[in-house]
């Protein structure tokens, strides 16, 4: 039953593909009260005879991070950021804070319920629900109908990815640039599968952990989140607006450990890439995550993509146009996401994966810090992938992965020898 609502999802991917973000869309935002009723959504305890467990509302008002973003406009340290900026309005009131702390539509497309203190709500995922609203609560309802009415297709993982990383990646219409971070703003670190097991789930209800399962099929979440996220790299990194701030290119989009690190520790970082000391180098943390989905999903494609990676970085070095290199390898992109939608992942995948990243980690490849947080993050995820499908054992690996995790735990304290000593003791468990 899981593979056939995949298959659904692959069949009417062109169909899901030109449905917009919900905060793009033409409808009408009816807001959270619309959902809240104890016999729709707002159940304090899931209904165990029920499709759906109900109790969603109650989750999300109470358990999910989500349902507080726009109270985290009104503290001290977001106004401080917007008195940084020298915003003309506090955080709360401006449009690139309010893009992604709550569900910013146009007054136009406001229903009587709406409001945007209620922070990131249920139709900024779901979409909003003038058009389904009705038709997703009849006897006999079929998704189908509701998703051609405007609901998102959130079971599909690539559009479910890409409503994710609006915000907590970036795209061409709303991006935390570097200024923002200079002012105050937290650094992004972002990884799918990762983030979707840290969200309260609200999904299962009566069908099960099969049903689970099929929402948050982690190897391919792993893996089409680090694809698109390496392509939405590319396409900034060339956006007429959002590559360039000024004189200078978005510099959010680089490693900020080029530049942000003691004088007196001397490093070249740039060396696997042939970069010479003093680049600034492009945040490849997501490129390199996808040689390791290449190698198994794509294996005649993975060299050139490698290949096509590490001219990108020669070409920003030297001061080369990048057009043409990003270019190839947005090519290379538009092949490999399908085919990681299609792919199986087996056990022999996640094993191999598992030992890419502990291959390259150890060849050096995972100097930079953002790296090896995307690197440990998928270790973390393979690794539990592994367990679930009865791929080796979880108990012992569990003091490996947390010394793996203690290595990337203070971004400013990261040293490249402390995390390769730390994968060599996960690479001994499988020797």
């Amino acid at each position: 039953m899981r593979g056939f609502l995949f298959s659904l999802g692959f069949l009417f991917g062109t169909a899901f593909a030109a449905t917009p973000l919900p905060a793009q869309s033409p409808h009408k935002t009816l807001g959270v009260a619309t959902c809240a009723s104890s016999l729709c959504h707002g159940s304090v305890t899931p209904w165990e005879d029920g499709k759906i467990r109900q109790d969603e509302y109650v989750l999300w008002s109470r358990h999910d991070p989500h349902a507080r973003s726009f109270e985290t406009l009104m503290n001290e340290k977001s106004q401080g950021i917007a008195k940084k900026l020298g915003l003309p309005k506090p955080a709360h009131e401006t449009q690139e804070c309010l893009d992604c702390h709550t569900h910013s539509v146009p007054p136009a497309r406001r229903g009587e319920g709406y409001a945007a203190t209620d922070g990131i709500q249920c139709e900024a995922c779901h979409g909003p629900a003038e058009r389904w609203i009705q038709s997703h609560v009849e006897k006999d309802a079929k998704r189908g109908e509701s998703l051609a009415r405007g609901l998102y297709p959130t079971r599909n993982p690539t559009r479910r990815a890409e409503l994710c990383m609006s915000c907590h990646f970036g795209n061409e219409q709303k991006l935390v640039t570097h200024r923002m971070m200079a002012a105050g703003h937290p650094r992004l670190a972002f990884e799918f599968d990762t983030f979707t097991h840290l969200q309260p789930a609200h999904y299962g209800g009566a069908r099960g952990a099969a049903g689970a399962e099929g929402l948050s099929d982690g190897a391919r979440n792993w893996a089409i989140g680090q694809a698109l996220m390496a392509q939405t790299l590319l396409e900034l990194l060339v956006h007429p607006k959002r590559g360039r701030d000024g004189f200078f290119p978005e510099l959010v989009l680089f490693d900020c450990h080029a530049c942000h690190h003691p004088m007196s520790k001397a490093r070249n970082a740039g060396a696997r890439l042939g970069v010479q000391p003093g680049a600034v180098r492009l945040n490849d943390s997501n490129l390199l995550m996808v040689r390791h989905i290449a190698r198994r999903v794509a294996p005649r494609d993975a060299a050139a993509i490698s290949e096509a990676s590490k001219a990108v970085h020669v070409a920003i070095a030297n001061g080369e146009s990048i057009s043409v290199r990003v270019g190839e390898l947005r090519k290379s992109f538009e092949k490999l996401i399908p085919a990681i939608e299609k792919h199986q992942f087996t056990g022999e995948d996640l094993q191999a994966i598992l030992e890419s990243l502990i291959a390259d980690g150890l060849a050096g490849e995972y100097s930079d810090y953002q790296g090896a947080e995307q690197a440990a993050m998928a270790l973390q995820a393979v690794a539990d992938f592994m367990s679930r499908r009865g791929v080796g054992a979880a108990a012992p690996l569990r003091p490996a992965m947390q010394r793996i995790m203690a290595a990337v735990a203070n971004d400013e304290a990261y040293r490249p020898e402390e995390f390769a000593e730390a994968l060599r003791s996960l690479k001994a468990l499988y020797q």
